[in-house]
Protein backbone atom coordinates (compact mmCIF):
# COMPACT_ATOMS: atom_id res chain seq x y z
CA UNK A 1 0.00 0.00 0.00
CA UNK A 2 1.94 3.18 -1.07
CA UNK A 3 -1.08 5.52 -0.63
CA UNK A 4 -1.70 7.60 2.04
CA UNK A 5 -3.73 9.67 4.12
CA UNK A 6 -6.55 9.09 6.18
CA UNK A 7 -10.64 8.47 5.22
CA UNK A 8 -11.07 12.17 5.70
CA UNK A 9 -8.04 12.87 4.42
CA UNK A 10 -7.35 10.72 1.78
CA UNK A 11 -4.21 13.43 0.45
CA UNK A 12 -2.49 13.92 3.79
CA UNK A 13 0.68 11.86 3.96
CA UNK A 14 1.83 8.67 2.89
CA UNK A 15 2.88 5.27 4.17
CA UNK A 16 6.44 4.16 4.25
CA UNK A 17 7.44 1.76 1.28
CA UNK A 18 9.55 -0.26 3.88
CA UNK A 19 7.83 -3.93 3.68
CA UNK A 20 8.54 -4.31 7.77
CA UNK A 21 6.78 -0.66 8.45
CA UNK A 22 4.16 0.83 6.43
CA UNK A 23 3.64 3.74 9.37
CA UNK A 24 1.79 6.53 7.53
CA UNK A 25 4.15 9.45 7.95
CA UNK A 26 2.46 12.90 7.58
CA UNK A 27 6.35 14.23 6.40
CA UNK A 28 7.13 11.63 4.34
CA UNK A 29 10.74 11.26 1.96
CA UNK A 30 11.09 10.60 -1.15
CA UNK A 31 14.66 8.50 -2.11
CA UNK A 32 16.68 9.84 -4.74
CA UNK A 33 18.34 6.80 -5.54
CA UNK A 34 14.73 4.39 -6.15
CA UNK A 35 12.56 6.86 -5.82
CA UNK A 36 10.51 5.25 -2.95
CA UNK A 37 8.44 6.95 0.16
CA UNK A 38 9.92 6.46 3.59
CA UNK A 39 9.26 7.34 6.95
CA UNK A 40 12.38 9.44 9.29
CA UNK A 41 13.47 5.90 10.01
CA UNK A 42 13.87 4.27 6.98
CA UNK A 43 14.68 7.23 5.04
CA UNK A 44 18.87 6.76 4.82
CA UNK A 45 20.22 4.58 1.93
CA UNK A 46 21.46 2.00 4.64
CA UNK A 47 18.32 1.40 6.58
CA UNK A 48 16.43 0.26 3.62
CA UNK A 49 18.77 -1.45 1.36
CA UNK A 50 18.80 1.18 -0.99
CA UNK A 51 20.03 -0.21 -4.54
CA UNK A 52 20.82 2.99 -6.31
CA UNK A 53 22.76 3.92 -3.23
CA UNK A 54 25.95 5.28 -5.36
CA UNK A 55 24.13 6.90 -8.46
CA UNK A 56 24.28 10.38 -6.36
CA UNK A 57 27.60 9.57 -4.14
CA UNK A 58 30.96 11.10 -4.71
CA UNK A 59 33.91 9.62 -3.73
CA UNK A 60 37.32 10.71 -3.68
CA UNK A 61 41.01 9.06 -3.42
CA UNK A 62 43.98 10.37 -2.13
CA UNK A 63 47.27 9.85 -4.12
CA UNK A 64 49.81 8.58 -2.12
CA UNK A 65 52.57 10.01 -4.45
CA UNK A 66 51.40 13.32 -4.53
CA UNK A 67 48.60 13.64 -2.14
CA UNK A 68 46.55 14.95 -4.65
CA UNK A 69 42.62 14.06 -4.03
CA UNK A 70 40.95 12.33 -7.20
CA UNK A 71 37.23 12.34 -7.72
CA UNK A 72 36.68 8.42 -8.11
CA UNK A 73 32.90 8.69 -8.41
CA UNK A 74 31.44 5.85 -11.03
CA UNK A 75 34.47 4.23 -11.03
CA UNK A 76 37.08 1.74 -9.28
CA UNK A 77 39.54 3.39 -6.89
CA UNK A 78 42.54 1.69 -8.36
CA UNK A 79 41.52 2.62 -11.90
CA UNK A 80 41.36 6.33 -10.93
CA UNK A 81 44.96 6.23 -9.39
CA UNK A 82 46.20 4.70 -12.42
CA UNK A 83 44.69 7.14 -14.81
CA UNK A 84 45.93 9.85 -12.38
CA UNK A 85 49.21 8.59 -12.52
CA UNK A 86 49.27 8.18 -16.38
CA UNK A 87 47.91 11.74 -16.91
CA UNK A 88 51.06 13.11 -15.59
CA UNK A 89 49.86 15.42 -13.18
CA UNK A 90 50.81 13.62 -9.99
CA UNK A 91 53.89 14.88 -9.25
CA UNK A 92 55.87 13.92 -6.27
CA UNK A 93 57.66 17.04 -5.16
CA UNK A 94 54.24 18.55 -4.61
CA UNK A 95 53.57 16.19 -1.46
CA UNK A 96 55.64 18.60 0.83
CA UNK A 97 53.04 20.44 3.17
CA UNK A 98 53.70 24.16 3.58
CA UNK A 99 55.17 25.16 6.62
CA UNK A 100 55.13 28.41 8.71
CA UNK A 101 57.92 30.93 7.13
CA UNK A 102 59.31 32.21 11.25
CA UNK A 103 62.70 31.50 11.94
CA UNK A 104 63.33 28.09 13.43
CA UNK A 105 59.52 27.69 13.39
CA UNK A 106 58.44 24.16 11.88
CA UNK A 107 54.96 24.36 12.08
CA UNK A 108 52.85 22.93 9.08
CA UNK A 109 50.19 25.12 8.02
CA UNK A 110 46.43 23.98 7.86
CA UNK A 111 43.21 24.92 7.30
CA UNK A 112 42.81 25.51 10.89
CA UNK A 113 45.70 26.79 12.06
CA UNK A 114 46.60 29.30 9.52
CA UNK A 115 46.47 32.94 9.81
CA UNK A 116 47.37 35.31 7.11
CA UNK A 117 48.88 38.91 7.78
CA UNK A 118 46.38 41.88 7.32
CA UNK A 119 49.50 43.94 7.11
CA UNK A 120 52.23 41.89 4.91
CA UNK A 121 49.93 38.97 3.77
CA UNK A 122 52.39 36.39 4.62
CA UNK A 123 50.65 33.25 6.15
CA UNK A 124 51.80 31.95 9.36
CA UNK A 125 50.78 29.26 12.19
CA UNK A 126 48.64 30.61 15.06
CA UNK A 127 51.85 31.50 17.34
CA UNK A 128 53.36 34.01 15.03
CA UNK A 129 49.74 35.86 13.41
CA UNK A 130 50.62 38.84 15.39
CA UNK A 131 53.13 41.30 13.27
CA UNK A 132 55.94 41.44 16.05
CA UNK A 133 56.28 37.71 16.19
CA UNK A 134 56.73 37.41 12.51
CA UNK A 135 58.87 40.02 12.46
CA UNK A 136 55.91 41.68 10.14
CA UNK A 137 58.08 44.89 8.45
CA UNK A 138 54.74 46.81 7.69
CA UNK A 139 53.73 46.03 11.27
CA UNK A 140 56.27 47.86 12.94
CA UNK A 141 56.37 51.21 10.72
CA UNK A 142 53.06 51.69 11.56
CA UNK A 143 53.49 50.95 15.20
CA UNK A 144 56.40 53.51 15.00
CA UNK A 145 54.44 56.11 13.01
CA UNK A 146 51.52 55.80 15.64
CA UNK A 147 53.72 56.91 18.72
CA UNK A 148 56.18 59.19 16.74
CA UNK A 149 52.32 61.14 16.42
CA UNK A 150 51.74 61.50 19.62
CA UNK A 151 49.49 58.54 20.53
CA UNK A 152 48.31 57.22 23.87
CA UNK A 153 50.33 55.30 25.97
CA UNK A 154 49.73 51.92 25.19
CA UNK A 155 50.66 53.09 21.35
CA UNK A 156 54.40 53.54 22.56
CA UNK A 157 54.21 50.28 24.64
CA UNK A 158 52.74 48.66 20.93
CA UNK A 159 55.55 50.71 19.44
CA UNK A 160 58.96 49.39 21.57
CA UNK A 161 57.52 45.63 22.10
CA UNK A 162 57.27 45.82 17.62
CA UNK A 163 60.70 47.07 17.41
CA UNK A 164 61.89 45.00 19.91
CA UNK A 165 60.90 42.01 17.57
CA UNK A 166 61.32 38.04 18.23
CA UNK A 167 63.85 39.25 21.63
CA UNK A 168 63.51 37.05 24.88
CA UNK A 169 62.07 39.10 27.50
CA UNK A 170 63.08 38.90 31.04
CA UNK A 171 66.29 37.20 30.43
CA UNK A 172 69.37 38.44 31.93
CA UNK A 173 72.26 38.64 29.53
CA UNK A 174 74.94 35.56 29.57
CA UNK A 175 78.22 36.52 31.20
CA UNK A 176 77.01 39.31 33.58
CA UNK A 177 79.91 40.46 35.98
CA UNK A 178 77.55 41.17 38.82
CA UNK A 179 76.61 39.15 41.56
CA UNK A 180 72.94 37.87 41.99
CA UNK A 181 71.57 40.53 44.86
CA UNK A 182 70.43 38.21 47.65
CA UNK A 183 70.31 39.28 51.41
CA UNK A 184 72.22 37.19 53.80
CA UNK A 185 70.55 36.08 56.64
CA UNK A 186 72.29 35.30 60.19
CA UNK A 187 70.71 32.90 62.43
CA UNK A 188 70.50 33.72 66.28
Amino acid sequence: MAGGGTEAFPDLGRHCQNPDCNLLDFLPFTCDGCRKVFCAEHRSYKSHGCPGSDHRSRRVVVCEACSAAIEATGEDERAALARHEGSGDCDPRRKKKPVCPVRRCREVLTFSNTSACKACGIKVCLKHRFPADHSCGTGAAAARAAAAAGGRWNDRFVAVLASRGAKEYGKKERGSSSPPSTPTVKAC
